[in-house]
């Protein structure tokens, strides 16, 4: 007889990060730093825990290969592009700290017109 299925367990989170690590999105490895560094920006900022805690992830490919490192932030549907270690910084302030969009660095808003 075959072990039963675990069921799994996910913390909650306020809002979920996903981060294109595939090959064409940025080079020489940006968007694994940038997702790399995710870890200590979220403690400095109070997003590793608590009611505002950010749940991180990769993806290999949005089918969006210019601009990046290229960032879905949900369950807003906020598109970032050009997410460079000091512009991630602005999205943990504004957006994830602060509910607000950086509107500069979003290529696409669900539920909008392209931005």
């Amino acid at each position: 007889m075959s072990e039963p299925v675990v069921k799994p367990k996910i913390g909650n989170y306020h809002r979920h990060i996903l981060i294109c690590t595939g090959p064409r999105c940025s080079q020489d490895g940006a968007s694994q730093a940038l997702f790399d560094s995710l870890g200590d920006k979220f403690k400095a900022a109070g997003l590793n825990e608590g009611p505002l805690r950010v749940k991180r992830s990769r993806v290999s490919c949005f089918a969006a290969c210019k601009g990046g490192p290229v960032m879905c932030v949900q369950p807003d549907g906020t598109w970032y592009y050009n997410v460079t270690p000091e512009n991630m910084d602005r999205i943990i302030e504004d957006h994830l700290c602060n509910g607000k969009k950086v509107e500069d660095l979003v290529f696409h808003q669900a539920g909008e017109a392209d931005a």
